[in-house]
């Protein structure tokens, strides 16, 4: 069985790439095609690898304005040729489903979600990223035209699978196509123990894009004085920097290595996660480090988070409902034992496991349909 992975970009490091990193060490030998790839984006993550990308490689600035460039990706997708393999593995949250494989191939789509700013995130997309007013101007034909790509690309996939029962809901919204979930690997035994630093603080992680809505977490911890530690960098890193100026209690810690944020994770009060992600691989990070999570309660993270067990639940994305959050967890006890129990079911050797029995019940089953 010839293998061949497909991811959509790899000029950041996220949760998505730590999926392909997963599926890459399942298929050691298998390369990994791609739209760009920008090593230096990678932290070394990838390096031993045979990365195959797309004519958009060699357009300059590309790899740092990859958004400028939407209409340029369904062809960049469309031109890998993967004509040669008899299984092909998507990791998608946008092109990469798009592949044209052959006849006797199976394409099995790993849906990280369905494209967000082709779909119910457009108005978002236009807004928050800081195009002139003439690429602005241009954008809702572009998206009308992805629109139509990313429908259309939807129906070669032969089988998809999602990393929550939240996006297989939108795979059947927008695809109306059926989707096994299959839950993101995290490396959940590598946290130490918990650790109980001289001052209490709490934590958030992530990657500083506006949709992650760390800002009424500043504006929460401004108010309320307490201690709170940001591992992170992105876009919205000097308008987070600003909200915070002035408050000695918030401390921007930059990007850190893995071992040096488990540590943090191991250390604080609690983890905060503001955003509506498809599935949210922190609040399971805070989880395996036995510390809990303090969650919005939409998307995944209603899917990881138990509330009063694992973590609770705010209901709105303001900092008045933060600050309530933090008064509620405060008044209550959670158990780091049980909190850890209840992030094994997102290993990374269970994630290999049920990824590799579904590559090969279909692959089996494919070839007994052609036997017969």
């Amino acid at each position: 069985m010839k293998v061949a992975l497909v991811h959509d970009y790899l000029v950041q490091y996220g949760g998505g790439e730590r999926v392909l990193e997963a599926m890459s060490d399942l298929f050691p030998s298998a390369p990994i095609y791609t739209l760009m790839y920008d090593s230096e984006s990678m932290y070394g993550a990838f390096h031993d690898k045979d990365i195959r990308t797309s004519f958009i490689q060699n357009i300059p600035w590309a790899k740092q304005k990859h958004r400028m460039f939407p209409w340029l990706m369904p062809l960049g997708i469309e031109d890998l040729d993967l004509s040669e393999y008899d299984v092909v593995i998507s990791s998608s949250s946008s092109y990469a489903k798009g592949i044209i494989t052959d006849p006797d191939t199976i394409h099995i789509s790993y849906c990280h979600t369905p494209m967000r700013y082709a779909w119910d995130d457009c108005h978002r997309y236009f807004t928050e990223f800081q195009y002139s007013s003439f690429v602005k101007s241009l954008l809702p034909f572009a998206m009308n035209y992805i629109r139509m790509w990313d429908k259309v690309s939807a129906d070669r996939v032969d089988y998809y699978v999602a990393n929550s029962k939240n996006v297989a809901r939108r795979i059947k919204k927008y695809y109306h196509l059926e989707a096994d979930v299959i839950y993101p690997p995290v490396s959940v035994n590598d946290f130490p123990e918990v650790i109980r630093p001289e001052e209490p603080y709490y934590l958030i992680v992530g990657r500083f894009l506006a949709y992650k809505h760390y800002d009424i977490v500043i504006e929460a911890f401004c108010e309320n004085g307490k201690l709170l530690k940001i591992v992170g960098a992105g876009p919205e890193e000097n308008t987070l920097k600003q909200l915070a100026q002035g408050y000695p209690n918030i401390e921007f810690m930059g990007r850190l290595q893995d071992e040096e944020t488990r540590l943090l994770f191991s250390g604080c009060e609690a983890v905060l996660f503001p955003s509506e992600d498809d599935f949210g691989i922190v609040p399971v990070e805070s989880m395996a480090a036995g510390r809990p999570v303090i969650a919005y309660a939409q998307g995944g993270a209603l899917e990881s988070v138990i509330d009063g067990v694992t973590g609770i639940f705010f209901t709105e994305q303001t900092a008045q409902s933060i600050t309530s959050a933090v008064q509620r967890f405060e008044r209550l006890d959670f158990d780091s034992e049980t909190i850890r129990r209840n992030a094994q079911v997102f290993s990374q050797e269970r994630f290999q496991s049920e990824l590799l029995h579904f590559v090969n019940t279909k692959y089996n089953q494919h070839h007994y349909e052609e036997r017969i």
